[in-house]
């Protein structure tokens, strides 16, 4: 086991690779009690052990598409002097896409509410990923996307979007779902990208494209998910030293910790890259101890 190099408090994400909001916020509050995590490099299974002291973390991004289960964690976050920002998720896509996602008048409530509770700022919308067919068309996103951020006027400030990448995994995936998926050129994205940026405009919201920066614009800038601007300017107390570390082509992110295991998430969204099979995802979270050093026990466990 290694303990990644630190020169100042980390980022910490939970996370890109499952929703630990959504389904494992009872493990996560447990390891921040016992000060540290462990997680696996999810290329080679190497273990990697990082501290989650106060002292030693800068600000933890959590990732979600429900916040429902973190609401009752917020007191004892702050009690305990974590720093932290949400991405939240709320698509209004169809049940074809999402079969098992609150649906998105709830999810509404629940963003409202941790807004109401933590400020605005620290609560990202994400609208992503977009993914057309011959139903879903830039019409129902436009008219989707409109609703959705004139109920989150006032309740947020960034909306984060991104049109799906099809890796074969995700386009297996889809298809295997009877999602007749298209590859959408580039000029229909920017019409439809420059009347969603016209819409947030009209709610105080800034729009940023996440790896696609071919869209950012006037209007549009490109996106930093962990950002490190927005983390040094939300919690000045806090020196951060974090270098940009990029996840895949035209991201902007800053270095971060994720400690969450892919094929975990039991939301099933079909065009999910963290989670390859659901049956999977089903057993492993069987086999999640909420008590455990890391989220998923190992095999031979």
């Amino acid at each position: 086991m290694t303990s990644p190099p630190s020169t100042g408090p980390l980022i910490i994400s939970a996370s890109r690779r499952t929703d630990v909001p959504a389904f494992y916020m009872p493990w996560l509050m447990a390891r921040l009690r016992a000060g540290s995590v462990t997680y696996p490099n999810p290329f080679n299974g190497q273990l990697h052990q990082v501290s989650l002291l106060p002292d030693d973390v800068h600000s933890i991004v959590f990732w979600s598409k429900s916040y429902r289960p973190f609401l009752p964690h917020v007191d004892a976050l702050d009690s305990a002097g974590y720093r932290y920002v949400c991405h939240y998720t709320i698509t209004g896509a169809p049940r074809a896409l999402e079969p098992r996602v609150p649906d998105w008048r709830v999810s509404l409530e629940a963003f409202r509410a941790l807004a109401g509770r933590i400020g605005p700022r620290r609560v990202l919308w994400r609208f992503d990923p977009i993914v057309f067919t011959d139903t879903l068309d830039a019409a129902y996103y436009t008219a989707r996307f409109e609703t959705l951020a004139h109920a989150l006027t006032g309740y947020t400030e960034h909306c984060y979007f991104s049109f799906a990448t099809y890796y074969a995994k995700t386009a297996r995936k889809l298809a295997a779902a009877g999602v007749a998926f298209r590859d959408s050129p580039l000029d229909e994205r920017l019409a439809l990208v420059q009347a969603l940026a016209e819409i947030a405009a009209t709610c105080g919201i800034t729009l940023f494209a996440c790896c696609q920066p071919e869209l950012a614009g006037e209007t549009v800038r490109t996106a930093s998910c962990v950002d490190a601007g927005l983390l040094a300017d939300l919690f000045p107390d806090r020196p951060l030293t974090a270098e940009a570390h990029p996840t895949r082509p035209g991201c902007g992110c800053a270095a971060s910790r994720d400690i969450g295991i892919y094929d975990t998430c039991l939301f099933g969204c079909r065009y999910c890259y963290a989670t390859n099979d659901d049956a999977r995802a089903a057993a492993w979270h069987s086999r999640h101890d909420p008590s455990g050093e890391q989220l998923i026990p190992p095999p031979s466990l």
